[in-house]
C-alpha cells in the first residue's frame, strides 16, 4: 500500500490524470544489467576485459599445447574457473535482487505530479 510518487520535469502541461496516465503506460524503471539470454555472454566479456582474467586465460591456452606445457592443464584452469565462478555467483545474485527491487517499485502505486 506504499505510493510512489514521481515528479517529472518534461515542461508538459497535463490537463488530467487519464491523459498523463495514457502517455506514460510503459514508463518502468529497470537497473538490472543482465536479461536471462544475454548473462552468459555480457558476463564473459565484462570479466575478459581484466588483465587478469586474461593473463590466466592466456596461461590455459599456452598449457594446452604439450611443448610449452609448465603445469597440470587442469591445476592452470583452477583460478581462472574458480574468479569466474565467484564473479558469476556474485553478479548473478545482485542481478537477481535489483530485478526483485525493480518490480517491487514497478508494481507500487503511482502519483503523477506535474507543474
Amino acid at each position: 500500500n506504499k505510493w510512489r510518487i514521481v515528479f517529472p520535469n518534461n515542461g508538459r502541461q497535463w490537463n488530467n490524470w487519464k491523459q498523463a496516465s495514457t502517455f506514460y503506460s510503459g514508463n518502468r524503471i529497470q537497473t538490472t544489467k543482465y536479461t536471462r539470454f544475454t548473462f552468459l555472454p555480457q558476463f564473459l566479456f565484462e570479466q575478459f576485459h581484466r588483465l587478469g582474467n586474461l593473463y590466466f586465460f592466456f596461461l590455459v591456452v599456452l598449457n594446452l599445447f604439450p611443448q610449452v606445457e609448465v603445469f597440470h592443464r587442469e591445476i592452470t584452469m583452477l583460478p581462472l574457473i574458480v574468479v569466474l565462478l565467484a564473479s558469476m555467483t556474485k553478479d548473478a545474485i545482485e542481478d537477481y535482487r535489483k530485478y526483485r527491487f525493480d518490480k517491487t517499485i514497478n508494481l507500487s502505486k503511482t502519483s503523477v505530479y506535474d507543474k
